[in-house]
């Protein structure tokens, strides 16, 4: 019988084949993402890059854009720009109308 071993807790970050092999995509087009920014990434001492925990559902997004809007990349990378721009603002208006004690719009 060979023994499992379990992760007590998620790692705070992930390495290219960790993030790869989570998402089901090949390790050089996790590397792309990198270089077109639409992940972010650090790069240690020797040259492996590494992501955040969070990596995994920003891919999920990447490919649920270019999957149903057939964008590149690039407009991929605008599009989730514009996307967390949106988030901001309306956690801006969020926080303004429980600070005024407003009803809220919706």
């Amino acid at each position: 019988m060979t023994a499992v071993s379990y992760a007590l807790a998620r790692p705070r970050r992930l390495s290219t084949a960790m993030l790869a092999s989570s998402t089901g995509l090949h390790p050089e087009l996790v590397r792309r993402f990198a270089a077109l920014s639409l992940l972010d990434a650090v790069r240690d001492s020797t040259g492996e890059l590494w992501f955040t925990a969070t990596a995994p559902a920003k891919v999920a997004r990447i490919q649920r854009l270019r999957a149903g809007l057939c964008l590149n990349y690039n407009a991929i990378g605008l599009v989730l720009d514009l996307l967390d721009r949106i988030d901001a603002l309306e956690a801006e208006l969020r926080a303004s109308r429980s600070v005024e004690g407003g009803r809220p719009w919706t």
